[in-house]
């Protein structure tokens, strides 16, 4: 699978942004997705993931009620909603492909495919 993230860029703080993983070269809905991010300095981590159906959506305490992620099967596209966006938010991030992934949608290990970076940089 090749992935390719869209939709980074510079928001004021409050602000919004949406970001779009385009995926193409095998099924799509075949794999579980997932946003990572890696702010300047720190370790990568998890942000939000989404099973296969779109059925089940997971995201990070610091993230919930803030982002929203979907999918579009027959678009091979996964969206991230991002509103109110904070200057802690600042960071790349990444979207994942995996099969299978189930309860550990928290661990990088699990993904086996993954896009280019969209930086994003939230100011205060």
């Amino acid at each position: 699978v090749q992935l390719q993230a869209f939709g980074g860029g510079l928001v004021q703080a409050g602000g919004s942004l949406r970001l779009s993983c385009a995926a193409s070269g095998r099924t799509f809905s075949d794999y579980d997705m997932a946003w990572f991010r890696q702010a300047p300095g720190k370790e990568r981590e998890f942000v939000s993931a989404i099973n296969w159906t779109g059925g089940r959506t997971y995201y990070a305490d610091s993230v919930k009620g803030r982002f929203t992620i979907s999918r579009d099967n027959a678009k091979n596209t996964v969206y991230l909603q991002m509103n109110n966006l904070k200057p802690e938010d600042t960071a790349v991030y990444s979207c994942a492909a995996g099969r299978g992934v189930g309860v550990t949608y928290y661990a990088t290990r699990r993904y086996d495919y993954w896009g280019q970076g969209a930086e994003v940089t939230v100011s205060s």
